[in-house]
């Protein structure tokens, strides 16, 4: 699919930063089209503490992916109900009626996106993905290093959403070597497990030399790729972590992980994701 043939999102820290989504309680929605730099794309946090009540809500024509960040609590849609701790995901179809719900704290990342079809209802146990080795693996060596975690990728049957969790070495680069994907995806990066001080500067540019967005992220911030190359590495003494989330372009067609166009200066390794695509 060339470029020309959709409307890429220009790159502006106005447009595809979103600085701590993780402070207030409830459901928000962080990320979305017309205010920020998505095509497809929705994010959003569900937050909820000891003796707050359900969260209840519908996802009218989008495809929604759950994935548990901190405590546990459980989720229920379609007459089911899930018990979800720490990167556990859950994928519900369009159209459905879910609610959230615990005894202490609860935090969920909530991204969607609207589809045409509806697909099963699925949940992945984050200690299954560590078992698969197409589905987690190491990336890269040191100064690149990191563990790879495919949540909803090519395990779930869906129509444009992906997620996965990426966690580097200390200090380490990710997302290297620089690579990109915008005629198939757009993707975003929610920073996580990254306690004060924790820090790291996050990229996005499609010239190396004139960089349209170098960015300070901390935990709870989010940073959008609608085109570019988009490395990222940790202050030292720490790591950089975050949630990865991606939409197709075209539903079913560009849902695949791994396909990516490496940096031409950087191409003669490969992309670091080959295991992926076992």
């Amino acid at each position: 699919m060339s470029s020309t043939q959709i409307k890429l999102e220009k790159i502006d820290p106005a447009t595809c930063v979103v600085k701590g989504t993780d402070r207030q309680k409830g459901r928000t929605i962080s990320v979305e089209p017309g205010k920020t730099a998505t095509r497809n794309l929705f994010y959003g946090r569900i937050i909820i503490e000891a003796g707050d009540p359900p969260i209840a809500f519908e996802n009218a024509g989008h495809e929604t992916g759950l994935i548990c960040l901190k405590g546990s609590g459980t989720v229920t849609t379609a007459g089911q109900t899930f018990a979800m701790t720490q990167y556990d995901a859950l994928y519900v179809p369009r159209d459905s009626a879910i609610t959230v719900e615990s005894g202490g704290q609860f935090d969920l990342a909530e991204l969607s996106s609207p589809v045409e079809r509806q697909y099963p209802l699925q949940f992945v146990a984050f200690a299954d993905i560590r078992k698969d080795p197409a589905l987690h693996f190491v990336a890269g060596k040191p100064p690149t290093e990191r563990d790879l975690n495919i949540l909803i990728g090519k395990n779930v049957e869906a129509g444009r959403i992906m997620a996965g969790v990426t966690f580097s070495s200390e200090g380490n680069w990710t997302s290297w070597p620089p690579h990109e994907h915008q005629n198939m995806l757009e993707e975003a990066y929610l920073y996580i497990d990254m306690p004060a001080p924790q820090w790291g500067i996050q990229m996005v540019y499609t010239n190396l030399d004139e960089p349209e967005l170098v960015q300070v992220v901390h935990e709870g911030d989010v940073v959008l790729m609608p085109k570019g190359y988009h490395p990222n590495v940790a202050a030292p003494g720490g790591s950089i972590n975050f949630l990865w989330m991606m939409a197709a372009n075209r539903e079913g067609e560009d849902r695949q992980f791994g396909v990516v166009n490496v940096q031409p200066e950087y191409a003669a390794g490969g992309s670091g994701l080959e295991a992926s695509r076992k």
